[in-house]
């Protein structure tokens, strides 16, 4: 079970075959935070706050049978296209880090594969498996509109 979950928190981590969060928002300039390059539908502001807000709910769905989760889908997108300030910015990615790390915890106390007594059959491992593709599919989607701004290594 020990293997399970060190590779659970690696693949959280963005380890492996994957960018990590934090290497694809970091030195970002701030101004470019709002830009959707080439007609995209979202910028990389729209994305980094939908990962924080999804992330959150699968988080709390984990560990709460009375959380009601945001309407789908508009409760999972921010309507402004940049945050407000650098400050809300780095609140955002404070955030993430700290989900992140509670949803750990979980990973280290709960049993993986027990289903939750509310939902439909869910358990710790299912959560997981789930933010991390979900997460993972999103911060590619960062790293190619960095790209396309030219600001990516």
């Amino acid at each position: 079970m020990e293997d399970l979950i060190a590779e659970l928190r690696t693949l959280l981590n963005g380890g492996g075959a994957h960018v990590s969060f934090k290497e694809a928002t970091s030195g970002i300039p701030f101004k470019m935070l709002g830009e959707a390059p080439h007609g995209l539908p979202y910028s990389i502001w729209q994305l980094v706050e939908h990962i924080r807000i999804a992330q959150w709910d699968m988080l709390e769905f984990s560990r709460d049978a009375g959380h009601t989760s945001p309407e789908w889908p508009k409760g999972y997108w921010p309507s402004e296209s940049a945050p407000s300030d650098e400050p809300a910015w780095l609140r955002t990615l404070e955030k993430i880090g700290d989900d992140l790390e509670a949803f750990m915890t979980l990973l280290e106390t709960e049993d993986l594969y027990k289903p939750f007594p509310y939902g439909n059959g869910q358990n710790i491992l299912r959560e997981a498996l789930q933010i991390a593709d979900h997460n993972a599919y999103h911060i590619a989607e960062i790293v190619m509109i960095r790209r396309l701004l030219g600001i990516w290594k």
